[in-house]
């Protein structure tokens, strides 16, 4: 089944998220190469592909996982969690409609 993982940073993340970021998106790379990954990205923190000094306000990650424990579990083990990047997290069941 299909998880959304929603996560929201904590106020000024930008430098830690991108010490983190090799190892989180490692990870993200894993769950493509497995064929489970719908989709991921960051939310940036202003209406810009590239929001700069900005930083980012959060990430949504879409993906396979054999149950919701299954997807806590991944989302808890996130090197952005370890950093200190995501204040908070939600994962939930995802139901894809479109495309």
């Amino acid at each position: 089944m299909l998880y959304a993982i929603i996560s929201e940073d904590v106020a000024n993340s930008l430098e830690r998220r991108l010490a983190a970021r090799p190892d989180h998106l490692a990870r993200l790379e894993a769950l493509r190469d497995e064929g489970r990954l719908i989709l991921a990205g960051p939310h940036p923190a202003i209406d810009s592909d590239n929001p700069g000094n900005a930083g980012f306000s959060g990430s949504l990650v879409v993906a396979e996982f054999d149950s919701l424990e299954d997807a806590q579990a991944w989302a808890d083990a996130d090197p952005y969690i370890i950093a200190g990047v995501y204040a908070k997290v939600i994962v939930k069941p995802f139901k894809k409609v479109l495309p």
